[in-house]
């Protein structure tokens, strides 16, 4: 049984709470998870649904809010973004030693590491796959959160600040070792900060890797709204940019996320499409891409700090590799602030 399920008090609960499950149920920790824990839950018919509960242990306190994350994917369910259906949410810790949220099981392919996702798909369904993320994120963009009772899920003006603020103060709290470059990076980005120009609801860890994706290249569902905020909607776009190689450009060795798709199509091409798609302006895209490699090596930091502390269940990763990580993370973040301010 994986570390992180009270097998006696799950069970009782998932009977009660959510209608049509039987059990005794089959509990199995889904791979590729690093930061909240995803179970597959099977039940006696062969019913499968998803349970997520934070990592165990001690956590930072903005992070892993159960509540948040149910709410959020809750709301999105009617809207053109696809979605994992919202089955319940358990805020009694009681229960499982912490909040946990059900959504029923989604069919797909999810993509890992660096080019695993060269022969999952042809050229023609990895066009497919790509452009339909890009329509997906500008969809996502387009959803007024006033409309879908996610008004309130965070302030939608100066995102740019709250980030570098909280991200900064996150880096502080988890990092295991002093790196000069995160710490001349944020400063570059202070200074370079454009104005914002949009808003709306950003992902946050928009990604090829997390999403599913149906054989025939179309988004089933998008996954891990942990990370998931109001305010600048070109930050989730800079993001992307980062997990989205040209053509013939050698992989990032410190950027795990990156998926390469055959058919994937440049960079500006991506740009265009989104533009052409919501008719905005994407002109200052490179300090949203060295702002995201800055944010993403301080939530790396965090989740490297967690498999230090061994609070990630019974996943085994190579810490040697995330620390390099990090590192690169860091670097590449320096490298792009310089060149914009």
């Amino acid at each position: 049984m994986p570390d992180g399920i009270d097998i006696k008090k799950v069970t009782g609960w998932l009977e009660a709470e959510i209608d049509g499950l039987k059990a005794p149920f089959e509990f199995s920790l889904i791979a590729g998870g690093r930061s909240n824990l995803t179970f597959r839950v099977t039940d006696a018919g062969g019913r499968q649904v998803v349970l997520r509960r934070p990592p165990l242990g001690a956590v930072l306190a903005t992070a892993h809010d159960m509540a948040r994350e149910h709410r959020i994917i809750a709301a999105l369910g009617p809207t053109k973004v696809p979605v994992p259906p919202a089955l319940g949410l358990c805020e009694d810790e009681d229960v499982n030693g912490a909040p946990f949220y059900v959504m029923d099981f989604v069919p797909g392919v999810v993509l890992g590491e660096v080019g695993s996702g060269e022969d999952a798909f042809d050229e023609a369904s990895g066009r497919r796959a790509t452009e339909h993320l890009v329509e997906v994120l500008a969809d996502l963009h387009s959803v007024d959160p006033d409309t879908v009772g996610l008004g309130d899920l965070g302030k939608k003006e100066a995102y740019l600040d709250r980030q570098l603020k909280r991200w900064q103060g996150q880096w502080e709290k988890a990092k295991q070792r002093e790196l000069p470059a995160m710490e001349e990076a944020h400063e570059l980005l202070v200074q370079a900060k454009p104005e914002q120009l949009y808003t709306g609801i950003v992902h946050g860890d928009y990604r090829l890797g997390n999403v599913l994706l149906a054989p025939e290249g179309r988004l089933a569902a998008v996954l891990d709204w942990e990370l998931c905020t109001l305010g600048d909607t070109l930050a989730d776009v800079g993001y992307l940019l980062n997990n989205w190689p040209d053509p013939n450009e050698p992989p990032a060795g410190g950027a795990a996320s990156v998926v390469v798709l055959r058919g994937c199509p440049s960079r500006s091409d991506f740009v265009a499409a989104y533009s052409e798609r919501t008719g905005r302006t994407v002109s200052q895209i490179e300090y949203y891409r060295a702002f995201q490699m800055w944010r993403l090596g301080s939530i790396c930091e965090g989740v490297y700090a967690r498999f230090r502390k061994k609070v990630m269940g019974d996943q085994k990763v190579d810490l040697d590799l995330m620390d390099a990580q990090v590192r690169y993370l860091a670097n590449s973040a320096v490298e792009l602030a310089r060149q914009i301010t």
